[in-house]
């Protein structure tokens, strides 16, 4: 069992403070046998500190708090080799994680299905998702409408099997055995959705090219 790293605990409105037992019930379920209760409320109650903070809406706090925790806690393990189902994981870094990052999680997701992770996450994380981003991929079906910007932390690209960078420069964390693919997209902070719809088009090309190399046949 691992007891490693996490935040302190960051004190919860009162309104959601039962969500957040809850969703540490389930973690702890989750994750029995990897990690310790201390570690799971840690990066809980981290979490919650961390996009509380950064305007998240706060009827989505709870539920956006317990999937960014599993996330990183996913992470953890799969990084400190006490967990992990084999699958590749591929973690998509741009500023804001609003945009570039998001759409190409969603397509990833969408063509791999189960047979591949998909992550995104930020240098400086927005507020809130790309409005132009977010209708450009429900012209698609695919739904990023839910997602929140996260910021990369140490866990998650440790974790990482592909870190692909849209814009970074010098602030990607660069970890020994990584394999690291740039892609050179523009930012979309500001545009129509008549200028995203091409952007989207050119993610979804490098998207499939990826699996491609990944050896999983992109569905659809």
């Amino acid at each position: 069992m691992s007891d490693l790293g996490g935040e302190a605990h960051s004190d919860p409105r009162a309104g959601h403070r039962l969500a957040l037992h809850t969703a540490a019930k389930r973690l702890r379920a989750e994750f029995q046998g990897v990690f310790g209760e201390e570690t799971i409320e840690r990066f809980l109650y981290g979490a919650y500190g961390d996009i509380s903070v950064r305007g998240a809406p706060p009827d989505d706090l709870p539920r956006l708090t317990e999937r960014y925790a599993r996330r990183r806690l996913d992470a953890l393990g799969r990084a400190e080799g006490v967990s992990g189902d084999g699958r590749p994981v591929v973690l998509f870094l741009c500023v804001h994680n609003a945009g570039r990052s998001l759409m190409a999680m969603g397509l990833m997701a969408r063509l791999a299905g189960n047979r591949a992770v998909a992550w995104s996450a930020g240098s400086e994380p927005a507020g809130a998702a790309n409005a132009a981003a977010v209708s450009v991929m429900g012209e698609r079906g695919i739904d990023i409408s839910g997602e929140f910007p996260t910021a990369w932390t140490d866990e998650v690209v440790r974790a990482a099997d592909v870190v692909v960078t849209m814009g970074c420069g010098d602030a990607t964390p660069v970890f020994p055995g990584k394999r690291y693919v740039d892609w050179p997209l523009a930012d979309p902070r500001g545009w129509e959705a008549e200028r995203v719809r091409p952007l989207r088009e050119e993610i979804e090309w490098r998207v499939r090219k990826l699996l491609a190399d990944l050896g999983i046949p992109p569905l659809g």
